[in-house]
C-alpha cells in the first residue's frame, strides 16, 4: 500500500471523526512515515524538519490577531454597525424593502472583502457587525442562507483572488511558495503575477453561485421572530435549536416595527473623534506597510503601535491585548505549522513519485480526467482539514509531481491546486469561513450551521469550484 495514500485516508477519517486538525496531521504523518519504512526516529525528525516551512505564516496570523482585538478596542466596529441599523431601519419604514435588502446583502459583502485586506480581521468582524442587524434582516424577511452564501464569497473568494492581506499570505506565500519549492527540481516556476490570472476563473464560479443563492435559491422571503441577543459570543453549534412553529413564528415576526428600528439607530455609542481618527490612521499604515513591504507580519505590528500609541487602550495592557488577540489565531496557526511538517513527512517517504506513476497508470495521458479527479479527490482532502490555507501544503506534495507529469502548465497549476485547496473553506463544517457566518447569524438561534450555512455553502461554491476550476486547468 502507497504510504501516502494510508496517511491522506487515516487525515480523512481522523477529520470526520470530529478529531483536533493538528493532531490529525500529526498522527497522520507519523502513520504515513512508518508504513513506508522510515523509523519512528526518522518520522519524527522529517516532522520537524517540516516544521520551520510554516513559521512565518503563523506568526503572521498571530500578529493580526493582536491588531484585530486592538482595533475592536476603539469601538470603531461598534459605530459603523450602529450607522447601518440606522440607515436601513429608515429606509425600511418607507417600504423600500427590496433596495434596502441587496443594500444590506452589498454591505456585508464589502465588509466581508474588506476584512480580508484593508482591515485584516478576517471573521473577526462577523460576531460584532451581524447581530445588530438580525432585526433588519427580520423586518426584510431576508433569507439567512442568501447572507452566509454573501458573507462565505467575500471571505473565501477575495483571499484566493486578491493578492494583499490574507490573500498575500495564501497566493504568493503558502500556493506560490509550495508551487515553487516542489516544483524546482523539475524546473517548474510560477510568478506572482499567475496567481490571481489563474484563479479568476475560479472565482467567477463562485460569483455566479452567489447570484444563484441570492436570486433563485433563498429569494423568498423567509420568517425569523425578533429575539434579545444579550451576546455577540459565538454560538454553540452542537447545541440543538428549539423547534418553532410557523404559527408562532409568524406571529413573533410580525411584532418587528420600523419605529424600534429607528430607535436603536439612535443608541449611537459615543466614541471620541480622536479615537475614530487614529483606527482610521493605524488601518492605512497597516495597508501602507504591508503593500511596501509585502509582509503582514510588519504590517500587523505598525498598525498595534499606532493603536498602542494613540491610547486606544492602557500602556500597561499592551501585553494582554497582544496575547489575548494571538490566542484568537492561535489555532490557526499551529495548523499552518503541523501540515508543513506532515507535506515533509510524504515527500521523505519516497512514495509520492509511485503514487504519481501510479496514477498516470490507470489515466493514461488523458488530462481531462486527470484535472477533474484531482479536484474531486482535493474536495475530499480539504473538507476533512477544513483550511485551504492548511491544505496547500499537503495537496502541493501530491499534485506538483502529478501537473509536471500530465504536462499541464504553471498556470494551469496553480489553479488546480488553489481550487482544491478553497473547496475545504468554501464548504466545509470545521472551515472557519462557515463557522463565522454561523456565529453572527445564529447567535439567536434561528440559523443552523450545516443546514443553513454549510449546505448552502457546498451547493452554491464548491459545485461551481469543481466546474470553473476544471474549466480553467484545460484553457489555461
Amino acid at each position: 500500500m502507497n504510504a501516502v495514500v494510508i496517511a491522506i485516508a487515516v487525515m480523512f477519517i481522523l477529520s470526520l471523526a470530529r478529531v483536533s486538525v493538528v493532531l490529525t496531521l500529526v498522527i497522520s504523518a507519523m502513520v504515513g512515515g512508518l508504513v513506508s519504512g522510515l523509523s519512528l526516529k526518522d518520522t519524527v525528525t522529517a516532522f520537524n524538519a517540516g516544521l520551520g516551512d510554516g513559521a512565518e505564516v503563523a506568526l503572521a496570523y498571530a500578529v493580526l490577531g493582536a491588531f484585530a482585538l486592538a482595533l475592536s478596542k476603539s469601538g470603531l466596529p461598534d459605530l459603523l454597525a450602529h450607522k447601518l441599523i440606522g440607515l436601513l431601519g429608515v429606509e425600511s419604514t418607507q417600504k423600500k424593502a427590496k433596495k434596502v435588502k441587496f443594500l444590506l446583502l452589498s454591505i456585508l459583502l464589502i465588509a466581508a472583502i474588506c476584512s480580508q485586506n484593508l482591515i485584516p480581521v478576517h471573521i473577526a468582524f462577523i460576531p460584532v457587525l451581524i447581530p445588530p442587524l438580525l432585526k433588519v434582516m427580520n423586518h426584510l424577511k431576508l433569507d439567512r442562507r442568501a447572507a452566509a452564501c454573501v458573507l462565505t464569497l467575500g471571505l473565501v473568494g477575495t483571499y484566493i483572488l486578491l493578492p494583499v492581506g490574507f490573500g498575500a499570505i495564501f497566493l504568493e506565500q503558502i500556493l506560490m511558495g509550495n508551487i515553487n519549492k516542489l516544483g524546482e527540481a523539475s524546473g517548474l516556476h510560477v510568478e506572482r503575477w499567475m496567481m490571481p490570472a489563474a484563479m479568476a476563473i475560479p472565482v467567477l464560479g463562485m460569483v455566479i453561485g452567489t447570484l444563484i443563492a441570492v436570486f433563485v435559491s433563498y429569494r423568498k422571503p423567509r420568517l425569523y421572530a425578533d429575539r434579545t441577543v444579550k451576546t455577540v459570543a459565538t454560538i454553540d453549534l452542537d447545541k440543538p435549536l428549539r423547534s418553532i412553529s410557523p404559527e408562532a413564528l409568524k406571529e413573533e415576526a410580525l411584532k418587528a416595527d420600523g419605529e424600534a428600528l429607528i430607535q436603536e439607530a439612535h443608541q449611537v455609542p459615543v466614541i471620541a473623534t480622536k479615537t475614530i481618527l487614529m483606527a482610521i490612521l493605524a488601518i492605512l499604515l497597516t495597508l501602507a506597510a504591508q503593500l511596501y513591504s509585502g509582509s503582514m507580519i510588519l504590517g500587523g505590528l505598525v498598525g498595534f503601535a499606532v493603536l498602542s500609541a494613540a491610547g486606544i487602550f492602557k500602556w500597561q495592557q499592551a501585553d494582554d491585548v497582544f496575547v489575548q488577540g494571538m490566542r484568537m489565531m492561535a489555532l490557526v496557526g499551529f495548523i499552518m505549522i503541523s501540515a508543513a511538517g506532515f507535506a515533509a513527512v510524504m515527500t521523505q517517504t519516497g512514495d509520492i513519485n509511485n503514487l504519481v506513476n501510479s496514477v498516470t497508470g490507470i489515466i493514461g495521458d488523458n488530462k481531462a480526467l486527470a484535472a477533474f479527479l484531482m479536484l474531486f479527490i482535493g474536495l475530499f482532502v480539504t473538507i476533512g482539514i477544513g483550511s485551504s490555507f492548511s491544505s496547500v501544503p499537503v495537496l502541493a506534495v501530491i499534485y506538483v509531481p502529478l501537473c509536471i507529469q500530465f504536462g499541464f502548465s504553471p498556470l494551469a497549476t496553480v489553479a488546480l491546486i488553489g481550487t482544491a485547496a478553497a473547496l475545504g473553506d468554501a464548504g466545509s463544517p470545521a472551515s472557519d469561513s462557515t463557522l463565522g457566518p454561523t456565529a453572527g447569524l445564529g447567535v439567536d438561534g434561528q440559523h443552523d450551521h450545516i443546514w443553513d450555512t454549510v449546505v448552502p455553502t457546498f451547493i452554491h461554491f464548491n459545485i461551481p469550484l469543481l466546474i470553473f476550476g476544471w474549466i480553467a486547468a484545460m484553457v489555461l
